[in-house]
């Protein structure tokens, strides 16, 4: 999206299919399983009409998911932040590697980093946002890896701990 001034994104690649990652990343409550920072993912709704979820991270922020855009079989886009408070806008897309291969791309346009001076943003970003976000990002594409390999949810703050989300 082009009204962004800075995005973090991450790509992860899975020796599985893309239909595989798409039934993972699409079912209702799906953070339980491979999420290493959420302590509970639970539905407001999730049909064909709407997609709208809570995620509680570890350390007991609560935030809501709102997907505005289901492209099936290959990704979504949402809105994430606190109930009534400001939103990130988020990409989740899939990709087609081979039968067996597939990549997982996850892009997050930060709304604290999004207002305003583009010029003045830049350090902060940089130096606190930028490598915050990517980490988290690794671990949530890293958990979702573990997930596909092992067959049981992600073990919490597996990949080591976040002072945003742990």
């Amino acid at each position: 999206m082009n009204n962004y001034n800075f995005s973090i994104k991450h790509r992860e690649e899975f020796n599985i299919s893309s239909e595989r990652i798409w039934k993972i990343i699409s079912q209702e409550s799906n953070l339980n399983l491979y999420h290493p920072f959420c302590k509970n993912n639970d539905i407001v709704s999730w049909n064909n009409e709407s997609h709208h979820d809570i995620l509680e991270y570890l350390n007991g922020i609560i935030i809501e998911r709102k997907f505005v855009s289901w492209y099936e079989k290959k990704g979504y886009d949402l809105f994430i932040g606190r109930k009534n408070g400001r939103q990130s806008h988020v990409s989740w897309r899939i990709e087609d590697i081979s039968e067996n291969k597939s990549a997982l791309t996850i892009e997050v346009h930060p709304w604290m980093i999004n207002q305003g001076n583009k010029i003045l943003q830049f350090l902060p970003f940089q130096l606190f946002v930028k490598p915050q976000l990517k980490s988290y990002l690794k671990s949530v594409l890293k958990g979702l890896n573990w997930y596909t390999e092992n067959g049981k949810p992600t073990p919490r703050n597996h990949f080591g701990k976040l002072s945003w989300f742990s």
